[in-house]
C-alpha cells in the first residue's frame, strides 16, 4: 500500500514538474514561432530517461530526431500520432486544468495520459519546421507509411506488437468569435485522444502516443493577451505591441487586395486540400515565323472558373492540370504540372522534384524537364522568384526534337506544394535563391583587393633596406667619384 502510493505522488510530481516546464516556457519563449511535443508511452511500458531541454531553449529537427529515435528503439513500435493543425502553448495555459490557472481543464484524457505513463516527455517549444517533419522521421525509423485513421476505423484494425504500425489522427483547430470556440474544439480533440487510447488498450497493444501540431495557434496567443488569461506577469507595452503587429498585418492584406493578388490555385481531394500553386505571373510564348507570341495566362489562371479536370495526387505523385480555352490561336490548351516524392539514401530524408512542365494542345504534348532544378523537402513548398526555359532556365526542352523547343514558358514569383499540404497555406517556402547572391560576390571582391594591396604594403615595407655607410660631418665627406 506504502508502494503504491509512493509511485503515485512521484507520478504526480513528474507530471507537476512537466507542467511547471510548460509555464516556464510559454514566459520566456517567442511562442509564435514554435508548438509543444508531448510523448508518452502506454501504461507499464517503460523507457530509458530523456532529459527535457532547458526552459526557453528550442528544438530543431535534428534534435527532434535524436529524441524520437530513442524513444522508439526501446519503446514500442505502434506509433499513435496526434497531429493538431495548430496549437501553442497558451492553449494548456489558458484551458487545461493542471496546466494552467483554470479549474475546469479541458484536457482529462490527456493529462490522466501522461500521470499514468512512466515515459513522459514534453518538449514544449519545438520549431514549427521540425514538428512538419515528425511524419516523415518517424516514417524512416518505422520503415512503414502513415496511415491517417479515426477512432471508428481503428477498432477494426488488428494491431501486432511485433510489427511496426504509424497511424496518424488528424485533429482540428479554429477560433471564431468568442472564446469558447477554441475550448470546444480542443475538448473535442481530446475526446478523440481519450477514444483512441481506450481502443488500444480494450486491445492490449502497447504503444508509443505523440501529441503535437503542424504551426503555432498565433490566434490563441492573441486572445489570451487580450483577455488578460496568460499566467504570469506581463508588462503594459505587450498589449500595445500585439495592437500594433495586428494593425500592421490588417495594413499589408489591404495592401495586397488594391494590388489585386489572388488565391492560390487549390486542388482538393475530397475534402482535404493536397496542391497549391501560386505565381505573380505565368506566361507561355511560341516561335511563329521568326516573332515570339506571347500570351499571359495569369488572370485566367487565377479565376474562380478555372478548370482543374485531370488533376490527381496521392503520397507519391502529384499532377496539377490546368484547362484554358483558346490560347495562343489553339482552340484547347493545357498546362500540367507533374510532381513526385520519395526518399534520398543519402540526405536521409524525402524530397520532392517537380519533374515536368508539360504543354497539351491540339493532341501535342510539349514537355519540360525541371527535376534537376527545382526541388525542395517533402515537408516544404518550393518558392522562386523566377522560373523560365530561357535566359537562365530552370526548365528545359526533354530532347532536342521536342515541341517544347518551339515554346518558352515564364513564371515570376512562383510557388507551388504538391505533397503535405495543411489547410488552405503553404508550407515553410524552400527558396531557390543561391547562396553567393551579387551583393555577397561583390564583397567577396572587395575584400580580396583590399587584402591585395595591404600585401603589396607589406612586401614593399619588407624590401626597404638601411645604407651601411653614414656621412660624417666632423670627417671627410663622402666622395663619389663619377664616371663619364
Amino acid at each position: 500500500m506504502a508502494t503504491t502510493r509512493t509511485l503515485h505522488l512521484q507520478r504526480i510530481s513528474a507530471c507537476a514538474a512537466v507542467f511547471l516546464a510548460l509555464l516556464s516556457v510559454s514566459k520566456t519563449g517567442h511562442c509564435d514561432e514554435q508548438v509543444p511535443l508531448l510523448l508518452w508511452t502506454s501504461e507499464g511500458i517503460s523507457l530509458p530517461r530523456q532529459s527535457p531541454p532547458s526552459a526557453g531553449h528550442i528544438v530543431e529537427q535534428q534534435q527532434l530526431a535524436s529524441y524520437l529515435e530513442a524513444a522508439l528503439n526501446a519503446g514500442p513500435k505502434n506509433v499513435l500520432l496526434f497531429l493538431q493543425d495548430k496549437m501553442s502553448i497558451e492553449d494548456f495555459t489558458m484551458y487545461g486544468g493542471a496546466f494552467g490557472n483554470k479549474q475546469d481543464s479541458v484536457f482529462p484524457n490527456l493529462e490522466g495520459a501522461l500521470m499514468s505513463s512512466s515515459s513522459a516527455l514534453v518538449l514544449p517549444a519545438v520549431s514549427w519546421p521540425a514538428s512538419n517533419a515528425v511524419i516523415g522521421q518517424l516514417q524512416d525509423q518505422l520503415d512503414t507509411s502513415p496511415l491517417y485513421m479515426d477512432p471508428e476505423t481503428l477498432s477494426q484494425l488488428r494491431l501486432n506488437a511485433s510489427s511496426p504500425a504509424l497511424l496518424v489522427f488528424r485533429l482540428p483547430y479554429g477560433i471564431g468569435t468568442d472564446l469558447m470556440s477554441a475550448k470546444e474544439i480542443l475538448s473535442g480533440n481530446d475526446e478523440v485522444i481519450g477514444q483512441v487510447l481506450s481502443t488500444m488498450k480494450a486491445q492490449s497493444v502497447p504503444y508509443t502516443a505523440i501529441y503535437t501540431a503542424l504551426r503555432p495557434s498565433r490566434e490563441a496567443a492573441s486572445l489570451s493577451m487580450e483577455a488578460g488569461l496568460g499566467g504570469g506577469r506581463s508588462l503594459l507595452q505587450a498589449r500595445g505591441g500585439y495592437r500594433e503587429r495586428e494593425r500592421e498585418r490588417e495594413r499589408q492584406r489591404r495592401i495586397k487586395e488594391k494590388a489585386g493578388i489572388s488565391s492560390p490555385v487549390e486542388f482538393k481531394e475530397g475534402e482535404d486540400t493536397c496542391i497549391l500553386l501560386w505565381a505573380k505571373s505565368l506566361s507561355v510564348s511560341i516561335l511563329r515565323s521568326g516573332r515570339w507570341e506571347v500570351e499571359d495566362l495569369t488572370e485566367s489562371t487565377f479565376s474562380s472558373s478555372l478548370n482543374l479536370q485531370g488533376s490527381s495526387c496521392n503520397k507519391i505523385k502529384s499532377r496539377l492540370v490546368l484547362n484554358y480555352g483558346k490560347v495562343l490561336s489553339h482552340s484547347s490548351f493545357k498546362l500540367i504540372f507533374v510532381m513526385s516524392q520519395r526518399h534520398y539514401k543519402v540526405s536521409a530524408r524525402r524530397w520532392f522534384t517537380l519533374d515536368a512542365v508539360e504543354l497539351e494542345y491540339d493532341g501535342i504534348t510539349a514537355t519540360f524537364n525541371g527535376s534537376r532544378n527545382i526541388y525542395a523537402p517533402a515537408e516544404y513548398s518550393y518558392r522562386c522568384e523566377s522560373v523560365t526555359s530561357f535566359r537562365w532556365p530552370l526548365l528545359v526542352p526533354r530532347s532536342s526534337r521536342d515541341p517544347a523547343n518551339q515554346w518558352r514558358v515564364s513564371f515570376e514569383d512562383f510557388q507551388i506544394q504538391g505533397f503535405n499540404v495543411t489547410g488552405s497555406e503553404f508550407s515553410y517556402a524552400s527558396d531557390c535563391a543561391g547562396f553567393f547572391s551579387p551583393g555577397i560576390w561583390m564583397g567577396l571582391m572587395t575584400s580580396l583587393l583590399m587584402v591585395l594591396v595591404l600585401t603589396y604594403g607589406l612586401h614593399m615595407i619588407m624590401q626597404l633596406r638601411t645604407m651601411d655607410r653614414f656621412d660624417d660631418p666632423k670627417g671627410p665627406a663622402i666622395s663619389v667619384p663619377q664616371t663619364e
